[in-house]
């Protein structure tokens, strides 16, 4: 017996990218730093959260690419001079990405307090039922 594909399964029409975007979700690369939550503030919005402690406002880009959130940070290396006997914060550059539903919005983002709240909400499409009408062939 061949295993079926889900995105070929003959009941989910129009849902080839399916597999597709689980694959690109698999690859997205995250180390798991920053760590990060994802809550749900509503029933239709949601907020994640990164803990992005030593980033200043201007060391963080947040951009919408090909429906993924992408969250990258980079920090300057002030260093220069310093003689550390312990260096345990490091100064390290990230990328985060979240692929986002159709349908998903990126609203505002803050920081505050070593996290960054990035908020999204969802838009629900109205119902629509239409009626297809039979013609004699």
């Amino acid at each position: 017996m061949t295993k079926m594909a889900l995105g070929t399964h003959p009941f989910l029409l129009g849902f080839e990218q399916l597999e597709r975007l689980v694959e690109r979700t698999a690859k997205t690369g995250n180390d798991g730093y920053p760590p990060y939550n994802i809550e749900q503030t509503s029933a239709t919005s949601y907020r994640i959260t990164l803990a992005v402690a030593g980033f200043a406002e201007s060391d963080l880009a947040i951009t919408v690419e090909d429906n993924s959130l992408v969250i990258r940070g980079r920090q300057r290396d002030d260093s220069e001079g310093r003689i550390y006997l312990h260096r345990g914060i490091a100064a390290r550059q990230f990328q985060r990405s979240f692929v986002l539903a159709d349908g998903v919005d990126v609203g505002e983002a803050v920081m505050e307090n070593g996290l960054l709240h990035v908020d999204l909400t969802r838009s629900v499409p109205d119902r629509v039922v239409q009626t297809i009408n039979i013609r004699k062939g």
